[in-house]
């Protein structure tokens, strides 16, 4: 193999890919990344087994071939060097020689049929849609993803592809955030499924404003391949969840009483500044409505008080309802909206957050003390 490349291309791909690599493996060929030369691409792959990012970006390949070299190490030195272009050559030992202005290296490295075959995916299981829209839906949904083990069907994003509908939902238990867009589903590309969170995550960092996800899936893998305006791709495969998710629907009050329209960024603002006052022990904060006014409490006997007063169009009876403030921030933070609806029962009910979009958030109540 032998190519030449620009630090700015060979960065770009190793930041896509670098991400999955674990430092603890026992496996010698999970700590390298796969590089493929052909035509006048470059392709690297890394993966931990359980999630394998793939990034492909432009190469000027004298010859092309393939070979594994160790990851931290290669990024290491293309941050190091600081010549625009870097000169890249394997042996059929798989030593890897780099040069860069007046840089030399070798890496030793393993061969490529060591690395972890990519699974296929059959073409009739899959849907297209914008990167931005998938991107929105996770920034509105991921932050509801429960980190308790125990629940491991909970510890990733349910995904929904039915009636021309693309759904996800998270949830911990104590919350739940819902997002849904119109897609073009086909009857062969029907199905649910459940990503982990490491591949949301991984999502949530190359998913781009511009450009085209292409959602492929099978019994047990998913894969989401990226197409930006650059012409660099990058493809995300990953395990899937294996288990029931939850029927999320029962959770979801079917009727409502009060429906309160706040301010987003007023009313997130004022609880954060009521959540200073709150305690590991005493982690609540009380909502009050009143004729056109919404007081917001915190009180922990360890720490001290807070209360803010916020001018809202309200004509119901008087209520209270407590929340723990973490649970109601975090939505308002990932939404853009200028306002957002708060839906309540009573005291003991979940109340809703909903904007004028396919988005809902559900949130158990904490006792009022």
């Amino acid at each position: 193999m032998n190519l030449s490349i620009t630090k700015e291309q060979i960065s770009t791909g190793l930041q896509a890919v670098q991400n999955v690599v674990s430092t603890r493996t026992t496996l010698p060929i999970l700590s390298n990344v796969l590089l493929r030369a052909e035509g006048d691409r470059l392709e690297l792959t890394a993966t931990d087994l359980d999630v394998t990012i793939t990034c492909s970006v432009e190469a000027s390949v004298k010859k092309a071939g393939t070979t594994t070299v160790p990851v931290k190490k290669l990024f290491g030195i293309v941050r190091a060097v600081t010549a625009p272009e870097i000169d890249l050559e394997v042996d059929d030992k798989n030593v890897t020689s780099l040069r860069s202005g007046s840089s030399f290296f070798k890496i030793r490295g393993l061969g490529a049929e060591e690395f972890p075959p990519l699974p296929k995916f059959k073409e009739d299981k899959k849907v297209a849609l914008p990167q931005e829209k998938i991107k929105g839906m996770l920034r509105k949904t991921s932050f509801a993803i429960s980190t308790d083990e125990s629940r491991y069907v909970l510890n990733g994003i349910f995904i929904s592809l039915k009636e021309h509908k693309l759904t996800m939902v998270a949830t911990d238990g104590r919350r739940l955030a819902l997002a849904d867009e119109e897609v073009d589903v086909s009857e062969k590309s029907q199905g649910e499924f459940i990503v982990p969170a490491k591949a949301v995550n991984e999502l949530n960092r190359l998913l781009q404003d511009k450009g085209e996800i292409e959602l492929k899936y099978a019994e047990n893998q998913a894969a989401f391949a990226l197409k930006d305006e650059k012409g660099s791709s990058v493809l995300i495969i990953t395990k899937l969840i294996e288990g029931n998710y939850p029927n999320y629907r029962q959770v979801i009050p079917a009727e409502t009483k009060e429906r309160v329209a706040l301010a987003r960024e007023e009313f997130l603002h004022a609880l954060r500044r009521a959540e200073i006052m709150t305690s590991d022990k005493q982690n609540s904060v009380k909502l009050s409505f009143t004729k056109n006014n919404l007081a917001i409490t915190a009180n922990s006997p360890d720490v001290g008080e807070a209360r803010e007063t916020l001018a809202i169009n309200y004509k119901g009876k008087d209520m209270a309802i407590a929340f723990n403030p973490g649970y109601v921030i975090e939505p308002l933070n990932a939404l853009s909206d200028d306002e957002v609806f708060l839906e309540l029962i009573d005291e003991l009910s979940p109340g809703v957050l909903k904007i004028n979009g396919p988005f809902l958030y559900v949130v158990l109540p904490m006792r009022l003390s």
